[in-house]
Formats: structure tokens, sequence, C-alpha cells
């Protein structure tokens, strides 16, 4: 057996994903991930034509768990919430995943369409038409990606060790504003004394993004 032979799918996928988090989706080319796997270029066609098909591929993959398990019997309200959970998750474990999914045409890979159906099943329940589901399907995605990117705190490229001192910058920036003008931004300016509480922030997003489509189901009924 070849090595392109022993490469499957999703180790390729795997490793395209890894590089696009590490590096940024530019450096996830053929030729580059080819360096990476120790193949040939030609080796990956075996699995992906092109570059277009090779993101597609990661969407597909990584996206591959996030489905709602009907078999719980659970509310749709607990249901679409594990999705967009962990939707959310998959972001912030994967910083290429939003440049991803604008970059692919995510509605070709299977796993999107699953969630995406999953959602639209889910959101019938809750008493919309399925173009208000489509909607608010849309609305969940973009919301979760928006989470993702507002995540407080320091910029990704800020080592550990300098956090203190960026946090420390950050509230006096806002400090030396005039109060007079800018006194709510003075006083948030407090909160960059301690590092933000993520899981706290993450929770507290969800429970904004699912209590819309919630209020807005009770009013269907």
């Amino acid at each position: 057996m070849t090595p392109a032979e022993r490469l499957s799918k999703a180790a390729v996928a795997e490793r395209a994903l890894r590089l696009g988090d590490e590096e940024g989706l530019d450096a996830v080319t053929i030729r580059r991930l080819a360096k990476e796997l120790g193949v040939t270029p030609m080796a990956l066609y075996w699995h992906f034509k092109n570059k277009d098909e090779l993101l597609l591929g990661i969407v597909d993959h990584v996206l591959s768990d996030v489905r709602a398990d009907r078999s719980a019997g659970d509310p749709w309200q607990k249901q679409l919430r594990a999705i967009v959970e962990t939707v959310v998750g998959v972001m912030r474990a994967h910083p290429c995943l939003p440049d991803l999914l604008h970059a692919a045409d995510k509605t070709q890979a299977e796993s999107f369409t699953r969630a995406t159906n999953d959602t639209l099943t889910l959101l019938a329940e809750a008493g919309f038409d399925v173009e208000e589901s489509y909607w608010i399907a849309m609305y969940l995605l973009n919301g979760a990606m928006g989470l993702v990117a507002a995540q407080p705190d320091c910029p990704a490229g800020v080592p550990p060790e300098q956090a203190d001192e960026w946090r420390r910058q950050k509230r006096v920036m806002l400090e030396c504003l005039p109060a007079d003008r800018f006194p709510m931004m003075i006083e948030f300016a407090k909160t960059y004394r301690r590092p933000p509480d993520i899981e706290r922030y993450y929770a507290f997003g969800l429970d904004l993004l699912m209590s819309a489509v919630e209020s807005m189901a009770a009013r269907t009924h």
C-alpha cells in the first residue's frame, strides 16, 4: 500500500485544519499540505481534486459532530441549544473555521446540510415555517461566529505572560477618557483589573441567542 493510499480523507482534512488553525487559511494549499504529510501533491488528488474540494472536505470533517440527537426525546429548546453549543465549541477549538465557512461553499458539505436540516426540523417543532426556520438557523450560525470573534480579553497573538500588562494598558486607556462624556466606559475599565470569566461569557451569549428564538416561538402559539 502506498503512502497516498494509507492517508484517509479524514486524516488529510484533520492535518489541513490544524495547519489553518496554526497559520491561517491562506497557508492551506495542496502543495503545503503534501509537504506536511510527507507525500507528493499528486498523492492528495486521491481525495481532493483542488483547493475548493479540500476546503469543503475540512468543513465536512470539522462539523461532523454537529447534529441533533433525535433519539433523546428532549424538548426542541434543549436540542437546539446543544447544536449551537457544539458549533461554538468547534469554533473555539478551531480559529480558522469562521474564515473557512466564508471561503467554502458550505452548502455542499454533507455535515453542514445535515446540521441545517436538523436545525430546521427542531424549529418546525417550535412553530416556525421553513423560511423563518432557515433565517433563524443562519442567525444562530452568525451569532455563534460573533460570540467567538468578540471573545473578551487579550487577542490570540498576545503571549500569556504579557496578558496582565495588556489588560492594564486597556484599563488606563479607558480611564483616560473624558469622564463627562464617557462615564460608562470608564466604569467598564474596572473589568480589566482581572481576567474575564470566559465560560460565563459564552453561557451568557448562548442565553442571549436562545432567548430571542424562544421568545419568538412563544408568540407563534
